[in-house]
């Protein structure tokens, strides 16, 4: 029993602990980048040390190959003059000198070795947080924007339908007003006595309210035609 209880506690410790890892996704994510990125500095500081120290290094070789040759030469001028006991010591110096330089050559070969295998996992690194950065560009867009889409499919959405059935019965009720006023405005010239005249004469019955075109053109002929 106790057994299937602890199984069942570190079964909704995992489930808990998913749920907080998914809750907070994109800043976990965005931190685990920044700490890449810090290893990664870290690994080219760890080349620049060794590119630094393998120029070290051959500096060194260089000296020591120098110094075996000039002690060769030296060492020849002593044999010529027969001095063999001081060439043995030149010859026992160049042979310290050249375990030297072998050993200068295998750490420098050691050297570009581990420079060449760093140099290659910091550009794959690289390369890898490169499209991890835009990864979390594109992972925090899309998570604006499936906030924006809750946004517009709950409250907002009820909103804008409120306003749409708002802006409907607004315009309902201002063209409903309009038809009424112009009802009103009939209904007024129907029952006025001066209305009614109005529409007689615009009928042809009785004198006319108005001079026509034609009246006017005749009365200025009319004018005219006594003074000529």
């Amino acid at each position: 029993m106790f057994k299937l209880i602890s199984i069942l506690l570190r079964g909704r410790a995992h489930d808990a602990e998913q749920a907080f890892a998914d809750r907070h996704a994109v800043p976990l994510l965005s931190q685990q980048i920044r700490d890449a990125a810090q290893s990664i500095q870290s690994a080219r500081r760890s080349v620049a040390v060794a590119i630094a120290q393998n120029e070290q290094e051959k500096g060194q070789h260089a000296t020591i190959v120098a110094r075996i040759a000039d002690l060769e030469i030296r060492a020849s001028a002593a044999l010529t003059k027969g001095n063999e006991g001081l060439a043995r010591e030149a010859a026992e110096a160049i042979a310290y000198l050249e375990a030297e330089r072998d050993a200068s050559e295998k750490a420098q070969s050691q050297f570009t070795s581990a420079i060449d295998k760093l140099k290659g996992i910091v550009r794959a690194s690289e390369a890898r947080l490169q499209e991890l950065q835009r990864g979390e560009r594109l992972a925090r867009a899309t998570q604006e924007a499936q906030k924006l889409d809750v946004v517009v499919a709950g409250p907002g959405l009820a909103t804008l339908d409120d306003a749409e059935e708002t802006l409907a019965r607004l315009r309902l009720r201002q063209s409903q007003n309009e038809l009424t006023a112009a009802a009103l405005k009939d209904m007024e010239g129907a029952i006025r006595p001066a209305g009614i005249i109005e529409k007689l004469a615009n009928a042809g019955f009785g004198a006319p309210l108005r001079s026509s075109a034609d009246d006017v053109l005749a009365r200025l002929k009319s004018r005219i035609t006594p003074a000529a």
